[in-house]
């Protein structure tokens, strides 16, 4: 991002903080638009979209963000949603069943959570990639790829979750800000993917 230019005469901030302030702006659209639950992959993709224009000097305002989101939201939005929330309530089965006592639980857990946090970084990792603004079906099959891949983004990501999750658990409010970071984090994460594989992407 351009986030090292210099400052202006007069100019009391510079860039970078002018950016950072632009993240938790989206961060805080994010956490709103996501509220109803089946809409929370589309703010995130959205959020990564706007953040990724800043690359090129497009705004990444609260205003851009509302406007892209605005042209953005139909049904493979909601369906992605949907899928999402519905593999977020399986795994919190399995789990409930896993600390019931079955036999076998301990391993059962072990493995239900490997699972989710793979699913995770895969659909965290699809929401990154531009062609989730129209395409999910593609964005997540390079997603899968990329996370296989590329272990050390993955591994990134999982972290940027995590953060996230704590910010939140430990001070409710920051859970309006936290998507704005990660979603930097998520684009970040992307961004330098053809750098090190060498592939160039189809933009979305």
């Amino acid at each position: 991002m351009n986030g090292g230019q210099a400052r202006e005469a007069g100019e009391v901030f510079g860039p970078r903080m002018t950016l950072f302030a632009d993240v938790l702006s989206v961060g805080v659209c994010t956490a709103l638009a996501s509220l109803p639950v089946v809409t929370l992959p589309a703010a995130l993709s959205t959020a990564c979209a706007v953040l990724r224009g800043a690359r090129e000097d497009r705004p990444a305002t609260a205003g851009r963000y509302l406007t892209v989101l605005r042209r953005r939201l139909r049904l493979a939005d909601l369906a992605a949603g949907a899928l999402a929330l519905a593999g977020v309530l399986l795994l919190w089965a399995d789990l409930a069943l896993a600390r019931a006592g079955l036999p076998g639980a301990p391993v059962f857990a072990v493995v239900a959570a490997a699972i989710g946090g793979y699913a995770a970084v895969v659909g965290l990792r699809a929401c990154g990639r531009p062609e989730s603004l129209t395409d999910w079906r593609t964005a997540v099959s390079g997603a899968a790829r990329d996370s296989v891949g590329d272990a050390g983004g993955s591994g990134l990501i999982l972290l940027a979750l995590a953060a996230a999750v704590m910010c939140a658990w430990m001070l409710l409010p920051l859970a309006f800000l936290a998507p704005g970071p990660l979603a930097m984090a998520l684009t970040a994460v992307d961004v330098r993917m053809p750098a090190r594989v060498g592939g160039a992407r189809a933009p979305g």
